[in-house]
């Protein structure tokens, strides 16, 4: 799953992550260069609890740690249905934030991520 560098600037971030990945066929693979989907996964549902797609996850990526395969690669579909970085539009992510313009619930979970430590 997806998290921002905290020095990346917000705006081409915003824009990498919502408007050129998004746009992408829910098909693509996600690659990302770290095993870090569990942990990334118990921040999204620190910011979405009730997110059933972030649950199911969490229950395939236990069974695949378990059975000692990799998590990875995801795909554009699943990052939209799970990760909140590219789930800024929807409404349990802005309840979250407190705020509903995309780019600055973006910031607001991005300084969130900084302090997760779940």
């Amino acid at each position: 799953s997806s998290g921002i560098n905290a020095e990346w600037p917000l705006r081409p971030g915003y824009r990498a992550l919502i408007e050129i990945l998004s746009s992408l066929p829910d098909n693509t693979r996600v690659y990302c260069g770290h095993e870090y989907t569990a942990q990334n996964l118990k921040f999204a549902k620190h910011v979405e609890p009730d997110n059933l797609a972030v649950l199911a996850m969490i229950e395939e990526v236990a069974k695949k740690r378990e059975a000692g395969e990799p998590t990875i690669p995801t795909t554009i579909g699943q990052e939209k249905t799970f990760n909140p970085f590219m789930r800024v539009k929807e409404s349990g992510v802005q309840k979250f934030a407190g705020c509903s313009d995309p780019v600055e619930v973006m910031k607001v979970i991005r300084s969130a991520k900084d302090k997760f430590r779940g």
